[in-house]
């Protein structure tokens, strides 16, 4: 090469990888998909929506620079979410992020190789969505949310706030939560010293619970543990009002259902579970594998207490409950 050429061409290398020249070829920037099995205007859905954000920005990830995050919504529907599944795989996004079982199962017979995060799903080795906890093996991994034990618990802290149940049920739809029936029977038998049958309440249609309530309430000293499942969830409403009518003590998952007037609810903190699951968007995007990412559990419970619907039960908070209490509504 002539010596001019040379110049020339260190000239044209040094423009080429000037500061100037690297601004106008930006990192790409990534597209990634929530997919909710829950309503947009819900407002677990929208404090949920608020931590993933918080939690990319916090690993530099801005919305509009380096990533785009879409989101889609199922209002605890199966044929929308079937629906979403079709629409996310064929537009082949960099990685979709999931909540609830029949999310997480329309994904899994849609593809194999689009990164999944899931957060806020039940029994995931169970359900067969990853190979093990430790090692997922597959395209998907993530942030579990309650065990088996957890219907202990509801059962237990409903008989500290109301001591003369006798007969708790546990009501959720098999089609979106088909785990309970195994929860319940892993529990096995109620602790003699909780004196209280439990029972499995399975309701597929708004029908169904309104009847899966009043027989409940037919019989006295009744209680109701509603499972935090995407058909309880989208209906907590009619669950809350079949409870005032009958005089029910009910149990959630979900702190933000007793901010609208439920008894109470026990459960992880879904809003840190959701923030915690970007800490795995960020490290599948700079190129881990979900399949080396072990299934995470959640590290932060919370109990929070209406006390004001207490007392409209003519129900009396016992000194140790309230002082377990996150949050306590009056």
């Amino acid at each position: 090469m002539r010596r001019r050429e040379f110049i020339g061409f260190l000239g044209g290398a040094a423009i080429a990888w000037s500061p100037a020249a690297r601004a106008q070829h930006p990192e790409r920037t990534r597209r990634i998909v929530f997919l909710h099995a829950l309503a947009e205007n819900d407002p677990e859905v929208r404090a949920r929506v608020k931590a993933f954000r918080q939690g990319l920005e916090a690993l530099g990830w801005t919305e509009n620079r380096n990533i785009q995050i879409e989101h889609r919504f199922s209002g605890g529907d199966l044929a929308q979410i079937q629906a979403h599944t079709a629409e996310l795989v064929s537009s082949a996004p960099d990685l979709i992020v999931a909540s609830s079982t029949p999310v997480i199962a329309a994904l899994k017979q849609a593809t194999r190789t689009i990164p999944i995060v899931f957060s806020v799903v039940n029994d995931p080795l169970g359900q067969g969505f990853v190979a093990s906890i430790a090692r997922p093996g597959g395209n998907i991994t993530g942030f579990t949310f309650v065990e088996f034990t957890m219907v202990g618990k509801w059962l237990e802290m409903l008989k500290e706030i109301a001591p003369s149940l006798r007969r708790v049920a546990l009501i959720f739809n098999p089609q979106t939560a088909p785990y309970y029936p195994i929860y319940l029977h892993e529990f096995g038998a109620v602790p003699a010293t909780l004196a209280a049958e439990l029972v499995a309440a399975p309701v597929r249609d708004e029908a169904e619970v309104e009847a899966a309530v009043a027989a409940l309430a037919r019989e006295p000293a009744g209680g109701l543990i509603a499972a935090p499942d995407p058909f309880i969830n989208t209906r907590r409403g009619l669950i809350m009002a079949l409870a005032k009518r009958y005089r029910l003590p009910v149990i959630y998952g979900f702190r933000h259902y007793v901010t609208e007037g439920a008894l109470m609810s026990y459960g992880p903190d879904t809003v840190d579970i959701v923030r915690r699951s970007a800490s795995y968007v960020d490290r599948i995007l700079k190129g881990e594998k979900p399949a080396d990412l072990p299934v995470q559990a959640p590290t932060k419970f919370e109990l929070v207490i209406n006390l004001k619907t207490a007392k409209a039960l003519d129900l009396t908070v016992p000194p140790a409950l309230l002082a377990q209490a996150d949050e306590m509504i009056e």
